[in-house]
């Protein structure tokens, strides 16, 4: 089951990540995005859990959990394609 973190404490690194969600499974990644340009959290990571039953326990225990003065937001992550247009991309206009 993969999961998603968001409002993580800007110093979290992904074995810090990791460590949060071992005590409610088998994690079998986690993963802080980071900002290339700054070395710093964006603030939201992923983890992949082994087993579905594992992952749901995760987000009702973790849900609202709070790190460092943050309550974390975790729920379960929805694919690619199900987030929607993000836009920022340069569309070229058709010619007439």
């Amino acid at each position: 089951m993969n999961i998603y973190v968001g409002n993580l404490p800007y110093n979290m690194r992904d074995e810090d990540l990791r460590d949060l969600f071992e005590e409610h499974g088998e994690v079998m990644s986690a993963k802080v995005i980071i900002d290339r340009e700054t070395d710093r959290s964006k603030g939201f990571g992923f983890v992949e859990m082994n087993s579905e039953d594992d992952g749901k326990n995760a987000i009702k225990a973790l849900d609202g959990h709070e790190s460092d003065g943050r309550a974390l937001r975790v729920n379960e992550a929805r694919p690619r394609a199900d987030r929607g247009a993000s836009g920022g991309g340069y569309k070229r206009r058709p010619r007439y």
